[in-house]
């Protein structure tokens, strides 16, 4: 049995990532005062998915409809939004700047009409030429013949969020309420959970120091299952990124633009207003990194590489190739690996575990996760708390039943270019780009 909780309760957070900065935030914000973070990183840590120039936001807004996944689907979102809109840690970092979402394919446009809730009702305006998308920016900003795109344009409540940015912010307000973050290795370094009388009672870093806490809340991303068994629910997966250095007559140009995503190829926003990097990913199922052991069991395993496939860099240069060819060549000035944790149904998992009392799980991001930076500690210590809403907590529950006979490479809903629409094996991968230092 747990112990009784009270805001002088000891808590840890394994992992300060993007759901371990948002929940020390809420945990102090509600009064906790003995909340500690611990990571192998400072903050931001180089393997967070949310260290990053920026992501894709859609904001949100109330709706009639109670059905339980519409529930849970706007009250993450209404929550999100108001945290981007009116949260001073987090309102700075958002920039409403619109959003196109497009297809190449029958199936990736029918995807659209069924899935991204793209249409005039709800406030997008259809793009069908070539020419209808080059008119969504400023003239030399894409100039591409874009064969055989179709999309959506949504003017306002979409943009995008300067991620590294958000986090930090987040870190440093947790810290300002009195969270204590244990970074670095081998100090803030997790390596296992301490056990003791069928609870979980804290955790062991890698120097053997035991950290104990009346709760542990577990937000470790993709490397959670290193930490814990997860009966297979979590699948670590990675996607690929680049950045061109803009010149300061280009960065110009490129400001204050909307986020094109193409579904089937890729996505770019506009440049970071720090270093003039504009960042662009190439769009695929992901890859994973995927070993056997002795008993047969696959495991796919995270690891950092600022640096990408070749296989990728030729993917970039197609999407650029389509929407912006005078980009299609230029040298990249970054490259990285980014990882999440994919759920079979890529819904999250917030939840109590059945076992283990005092462990509280925050993981299964499924790559939509950071959006919700601003509000996901809060659902987070509900469930700790015992308050989570029955419908939330009912969709995010510990369900190990989904995962029975996963099949590991299923695509998810999501696509790529022929030849990449797969899930794919850094195993099997003997090129690697080489730009600059591979830190």
């Amino acid at each position: 049995m747990a112990s009784p909780l009270t805001k002088a309760s000891s808590i840890l957070i394994v992992g300060a990532g993007t759901w371990g900065c948002s929940t020390a935030l809420h945990l102090a914000r509600r009064g906790y005062t003995n909340v500690t973070v611990l990571d192998p990183y400072p903050v931001p840590s180089p393997i967070s998915a949310g260290n990053d120039l920026n992501k894709i936001v859609e904001l949100g807004s109330s709706s009639s409809d109670d059905g339980n996944e519409i529930f849970v689907t706007r009250a993450l979102l209404d929550a999100a939004t108001n945290g981007w809109l009116y949260d001073p840690v987090f309102a700075p970092y958002y920039h409403d700047t619109g959003y196109i979402v497009a297809a190449t394919t029958p199936e990736g446009r029918r995807h659209l009409d069924e899935r991204e809730d793209a249409s005039e009702a709800t406030g997008f305006e259809q793009l069908m030429t070539a020419e209808d998308f080059r008119k969504t920016m400023p003239e030399g900003v894409l100039t591409g013949d874009f064969p055989g795109w179709r999309g959506w344009w949504k003017r306002k409540g979409a943009g995008w969020a300067h991620a590294r940015k958000s986090m930090e912010s987040a870190a440093n307000e947790a810290k300002r309420l009195g969270v204590h973050f244990v970074t670095g290795s081998p100090e803030g370094e997790v390596k296992c959970l301490l056990y003791e009388e069928g609870d979980v009672k804290g955790v062991v870093t890698a120097e053997d120091t035991e950290h104990r806490g009346d709760r542990t809340i577990l937000c470790a991303g993709a490397n959670s299952n290193a930490l814990f068994d997860f009966k297979d629910q979590l699948r670590p997966t990675a996607w690929t990124l680049a950045h061109i250095r803009m010149s300061p007559d280009e960065a110009k140009l490129y400001r204050n633009l909307p986020v094109l995503f193409n579904i089937e190829r890729g996505f770019f926003m506009e440049p970071d207003e720090d270093d003039s990097d504009l960042k662009i990913c190439d769009e695929h199922p992901g890859y994973c990194n995927w070993t056997t052991d002795a008993m047969g069991t696959r495991t796919s395993t995270p690891f950092a590489n600022h640096q990408i496939p070749k296989e990728a860099e030729t993917r970039v240069r197609g999407f650029l190739r389509e929407a912006m060819p005078h980009l299609a060549d230029r040298e990249f000035s970054f490259a990285r690996i980014c990882w999440c944790a994919d759920t079979p149904d890529r819904d999250f998992l917030i939840s109590k575990h059945p076992d283990y009392p005092s462990l509280v799980l925050g993981v299964g991001g499924s790559g939509h996760g950071f959006s919700y930076i601003p509000a996901i500690g809060g659902f987070i210590s509900d469930c700790m708390e015992g308050t989570l809403d029955h419908r939330i907590a009912q969709s995010f529950r510990w369900r190990p039943e989904t995962a029975v006979g996963r099949k590991w490479d299923d695509l998810q809903e999501r696509f790529g270019p022929d030849g990449s629409n797969r899930v794919m094996d850094f195993q099997s991968i003997t090129e690697w780009t080489t730009i600059g230092p591979n830190l």
